[in-house]
């Protein structure tokens, strides 16, 4: 394949996909990592692709990330069955923390209805469904991020250096096979790992779609993590022993 081909096929799948692991791009072209490296060195020096540790973005992904709304729409059969799943994982009279994301979403909708629980969150979609609640729900406090309705910040911290939860279920952006969980947005990076930290078991919650998902920050490694809730079989480099993944 010559190298103009390579950059219009890269640039096509950037196109689809708006940002992707290099291991990914290179088992996908099948072409050696110095080959991708200079590929991906002339396109980002021309300003048609953007370089991070690990992956790459089309400029567009980076000016521009999806909307909520936009995300919610996204793969959502796949994202219902996920929530199922998670719901049945979680046991009477917990405390459950549920970040913010269009997945997470989905299974606080089910979670809402169970009485025996306490749900706090920083997740505005899911605070505005308030009066369908009849587990007890507590809310953070913090700055909007508009693009994801998230509440984050010094103050969403600060009530966090608080609180516990029996559980956490946590959204990405995108895995990378060895960095592990990303999200485009270090403000709710900090909010992410805070959780991580005070959650008795932490389980990740995503779709198949994030697994040629690049992203700007990493907040989690694989090792943070003691369940992986997908709806594919992740590939081979996505498995990590002692990290339990259940398939939807």
């Amino acid at each position: 394949m010559l190298a103009h081909e390579r950059h219009e096929k890269i640039l096509a799948l950037l196109g689809k996909h708006r940002r992707m692991e290099v291991r990914a791009l290179r088992e996908i072209l099948g072409i050696s990592t110095a080959t991708l490296r200079r590929d991906l060195a002339f396109l980002n020096q021309s300003d048609r692709v953007v370089r991070v540790h690990g992956g790459v973005f089309h400029p567009g992904a980076v000016t521009s990330e999806p909307s909520f709304g936009q995300k919610a729409v996204l793969s959502v059969r796949a994202k219902r069955r996920i929530a199922g799943s998670v719901v049945r994982a979680i046991p009477p009279g917990a405390t459950v923390f549920i970040d913010s994301g269009t997945t997470c979403l989905e299974a606080g909708r089910l979670l809402r209805s169970r009485a025996d629980l306490t749900i706090i969150t920083n997740s505005l979609p899911l605070i505005a469904t308030h009066r369908q609640f009849r587990a007890r729900l507590l809310v953070l406090g913090g700055e909007m991020r508009s693009v994801s309705g998230a509440l984050v910040g010094d103050l969403a911290l600060a009530a966090l250096s608080r609180l516990r939860a029996d559980v956490a279920l946590i959204g990405a952006s995108g895995l990378h096979s060895g960095d592990g969980a990303g999200t485009t947005e270090p403000l709710e990076t900090a909010v992410k790992r805070e959780w991580i930290l005070r959650s008795h078991r932490t389980i990740l919650l995503a779709d198949a779609s994030k697994w040629l998902q690049a992203t700007l920050v990493s907040f989690a490694n694989w090792a943070d993590f003691d369940e992986f809730h997908t709806d594919k079989k992740p590939p081979v480099p996505f498995r990590r022993k002692g990290l339990k993944i259940i398939v939807s």
